[in-house]
């Protein structure tokens, strides 16, 4: 099978001969990035403003902390006049300039596109997280606007892949953090009034696009899961499984939706033994992957951020390949 073959399989449950991998670092990957970039004419007025107009603090590089940083700056300072904010246009040539040369160099894999910091976390990196909490009780009508000019961004970049390269883009992946380390931000009932709707048309428009509808979420977000598969979503990104409960998390979705996953970037990789990081890879193997397919392996795309080492990045490697796709070796 080629590396798109085993991804799609893996996905839809298709039977895959081995499990999908996601691992650049090590030189396998089924996967390829395709680039979208900002729109023409588009500048950042000052430094690390991205083209949502949202300000980023970043560490300085000579601290010894390597993370992305987070919003400080946010842009909405009320609700009351988003007709006047300089949305961003995804329809824009320029931001899919580049995909068509990328994809002559995509060969037999699954190429995918990133359109990160989808809904919520676009939200409230707009607004900010608290004000935004707060508006959802006293301007829900308020807010219910701010959601649909965010999601009219993702499902036009969706549209316009769709469009644009007919079927050639097979995956749409996104990002939006649900959880702190015990529960999901909001509870439930809240969640479907102003976000059930959304993703599901949302996930909607990529799958009208040919494409699967991938998610990542840090935090514990063991609930939200029933309610993304219930809109429609294919594939969740998920990093912190011990914090999730491995056992807990396989009970509930295995075989319910595909499970993209890594040893647990909290409290596996970064402190255990080998032996205790090759455990927990042949646990996820067994708990959360099926015969037919539903498993994706991946890495933590910034292994300084979490304090992993290549050593042990290599021995979890090893131990997926070892259960998940025998044979397969990492190259030297």
């Amino acid at each position: 099978m080629t590396s798109y073959e085993i991804v799609r399989r893996a996905v839809e449950f298709d039977t895959p001969e081995r499990i999908a991998i996601r691992f650049p670092a090590l030189g396998l990957d089924d996967t390829y990035g395709l680039p979208l970039q900002a729109a023409a004419g588009w500048e950042a007025p000052e430094p690390d403003v991205d083209e949502w107009g949202c300000l980023w603090h970043k560490p300085d590089p000579t601290s010894g902390v390597a993370n992305m940083g987070q919003p400080k700056g946010h842009p909405l300072t009320s609700l009351d006049h988003l007709d006047d904010y300089p949305w961003p246009d995804p329809t824009d040539d320029k931001r899919y300039a580049l995909i068509e040369d990328a994809l002559a160099g995509a060969g037999d894999k699954y190429t995918m596109v990133g359109c990160g910091f989808t809904l919520f976390e676009r939200m409230h990196y707009l607004y900010g997280m608290d004000n935004l909490f707060v508006a959802m009780y006293e301007q829900p009508d308020k807010v219910h606007e701010l959601a649909e000019r965010v999601l009219a961004f993702p499902v036009g970049v969706a549209q316009e892949l769709g469009r644009r390269f007919g079927g050639r883009v097979h995956g749409f992946a996104m990002t939006d953090d649900w959880g702190t380390q015990v529960t999901h931000f909001i509870q439930i009932p809240m969640w479907r009034q102003f976000f059930q709707d959304r993703y599901t048309r949302l996930y909607g428009a990529i799958h009208e696009a040919g494409m699967h509808a991938w998610m990542h979420s840090c935090g514990h977000v063991n609930d939200i899961i029933e309610e993304w598969i219930g809109c429609g979503l294919d594939v969740v990104n998920l990093q912190q499984p011990r914090n999730l409960g491995i056992a807990e998390i396989g009970r509930r979705y295995r075989g319910r939706i595909c499970f993209e996953t890594t040893c647990d970037i909290q409290a596996t990789l970064p402190w255990k033994s080998g032996a205790e990081i090759r455990e927990e890879a042949h646990l996820l193997l067994r708990e959360w992957s099926t015969p037919a397919g539903g498993f994706v392996l991946s890495d933590y795309g910034d292994p300084a951020a979490i304090g992993v080492k290549t050593e042990n990045k290599r021995i979890m490697l090893e131990a997926f390949l070892e259960e998940g796709a025998p044979g397969l070796t990492i190259p030297v």
